[in-house]
């Protein structure tokens, strides 16, 4: 292998305590032979996402510790089961936990084969962002000639909200700090500046009204300006305030909504296929080697230049 690895050894970063970077630890790990169904895949680049950080905070059942950490690889087949469609040697990308690793044995249903135009880093971070945009997207309902505002433009998924929604061909009020805004431009929004008096400032960027509102920030000022601006509260969405949307009737989409898993599995090839034609991209903001993976994690928790993060094994 080219990864991190010694001697033909497979690692995986674990967390041993709830916090942040202080609480990773390089472990090995056997990683099986392909069953019937499955494949194994040696990790090129292991995708960060905020998602980790929650998944290792502090203040859940020690129990569950230690905890393996990443939702998101690209790589390549070393070894496939019956019945399956890959061989050894395809480039795939998959989403599967404990994706911090060298090496991972998944079900061969959930891998697809990575685009040529994305490199290792780029495609490890495409599965997760683009198909929680798509969520978004779906359950607010937009559609071709409506305005939406996109809370977090400059985000990862904010990124792929952006330019799913030139393809469908929806204008998008994003917010963002002014750093950024050229950033968010580049991907076909139209840039506000979030904070005190954001909602004068939407009203004056969309005329026309807002069909709908998408948060991937989970602030009160979020929530406010998307219910001041949106008249259907089914068509206000947001991965990032479950408890408020429960409370004030608008959309949470994510682990808790059970239509969420079924149509992020299913829209996953068209993400793919996004990706393949060039109608998506993954701009990156830096990428790390394995065996760095507590310094990766202190920047994906700290402010970052807009992009993805990546663990690379090659």
């Amino acid at each position: 292998m080219t990864a991190a690895g010694s001697q033909g050894s497979d690692y995986r970063w674990v967390a041993v305590d709830f916090g942040g970077p202080e609480v990773l630890r390089r472990v090995p790990v056997a990683v099986p032979e392909p069953r019937h169904g499955q494949v194994r895949i040696e990790v090129r680049a292991s995708g960060m996402n905020p998602a980790d950080a929650k998944h290792i905070a502090p203040g859940q059942n020690r129990s569950l510790l230690p905890l393996t950490i990443g939702f998101e690889v690209s790589g390549i087949v070393s070894a496939a089961g019956a019945s399956t469609d890959f061989a050894a040697g395809d480039e795939v990308v998959t989403r599967t936990a404990g994706g911090y690793a060298t090496a991972v044995t998944v079900p061969a249903a959930g891998v697809y084969r990575k685009p040529a135009s994305l490199a290792f880093p780029e495609a490890a971070g495409l599965l997760l962002a683009g198909t929680t945009a798509a969520d978004l997207l779906h359950t607010s309902g937009a559609s071709s000639g409506e305005t939406i505002l996109l809370h977090g433009a400059a985000g990862a998924v904010g990124v792929s909200v952006l330019q799913q929604a030139r393809v469908l061909g929806v204008r998008v009020i994003g917010t963002a700090s002014p750093v950024s805004f050229a950033f968010v431009e580049r991907y076909g929004g139209v840039p506000v500046e979030y904070g005190p008096g954001l909602l004068d400032r939407v009203h004056a960027a969309a005329p026309e009204g807002v069909a709908a509102a998408l948060d991937t920030v989970g602030s009160r000022e979020a929530g406010d300006v998307s219910l001041a601006v949106v008249k259907d509260r089914a068509r206000v969405v947001t991965i990032a305030d479950a408890p408020r949307a429960k409370a004030d009737g608008y959309v949470f989409v994510g682990a808790s909504n059970p239509a969420s898993g079924p149509f992020r599995t299913r829209v996953a090839p068209r993400i793919m296929a996004m990706a393949a034609g060039g109608d998506l991209v993954i701009p990156m903001a830096a990428t790390f080697a394995f065996d760095e993976a507590p310094a990766a994690f202190a920047m994906l928790t700290s402010p970052h230049p807009p992009g993805k993060i990546a663990l690379t094994n090659e």
